[in-house]
């Protein structure tokens, strides 16, 4: 197929901010995982699907199957919609403690 670039999994892409290899970052409406650290202007690639331990915003219980979003302004996924990006689903449950600051997440790629 002569329009066939790749399959889309992975892009590259520019860092908006300094980003560290296995955190999210925004660019426009693309959220993804970044594969590689990456200061900001640099080129990083960036995964779009697939199943991720991803920092959430702390003391925030999940059950799976909820939602989830990335807020941008605090760098966290999230179960709150208002103002943040759907990026895919709690794929377990987090009890919400202080401590829970880490949630599993299966990315449904951009939307």
């Amino acid at each position: 197929m002569k329009t066939f670039i790749q399959p889309g999994q992975t892009v590259t892409l520019v860092a908006p901010y300094d980003v560290v290899s296995g955190a999210c970052l925004k660019v426009g409406a693309i959220v993804g995982v970044a594969a590689n650290d990456a200061t900001a202007g640099a080129e990083v690639e960036v995964m779009l699907t697939g199943v991720h331990d991803l920092a959430k915003a702390p003391s925030q219980a999940w059950t799976a199957g909820a939602k989830i979003y990335w807020d941008d302004t605090n760098k966290a996924t999230t179960t709150t919609a208002t103002s943040n990006t759907l990026i895919g689903v709690a794929l377990l449950a987090v009890a919400g403690g202080a401590s829970d600051t880490v949630g599993r997440v299966r990315l449904n790629g951009t939307f």
